[in-house]
């Protein structure tokens, strides 16, 4: 999260995004917490054995939000297509930056010159 930079029209970028979505498997307490106690709202549904035991209101889940978050996962699966990526044959984190540029880069040529669009 610190290294999260948030580009503005006037000002330096903000370091701390308005809401952090995720699935079931980061709700968590500690992760909540978290969240609250840096000014980001947490767009994570309740784990099942969680709104079972859960006293009082159960936090609120903007739905429209978390749907947002199908574009990041699809982006994610579109990378995995790329075996370099997915088996992380680049030990260098630059490396490994570079290749992940050059997957959306033919993703979007793809895409581009495809016939079925």
């Amino acid at each position: 999260m610190n290294a999260v930079r948030i580009p503005r029209p006037i000002g330096r970028p903000r370091q701390r995004p308005a809401a952090l979505a995720g699935d079931k498997g980061y709700s968590y307490p500690r992760i909540r917490h978290w969240l609250r106690r840096h000014g980001i709202q947490a767009v994570i549904p309740l784990r099942s054995d969680q709104a079972a035991r859960h006293r009082g209101r159960p936090p609120e889940l903007d739905r429209d939000a978390y749907r947002r978050r199908s574009v990041i996962e699809c982006c994610m699966s579109w990378l995995k297509e790329c075996r370099r990526l997915a088996t992380r044959f680049e030990k260098l984190a630059r490396n490994y930056l570079a290749m992940v540029k050059v997957a959306i880069i033919q993703r979007y040529l793809r895409i581009l010159f495809s016939d079925g669009t």
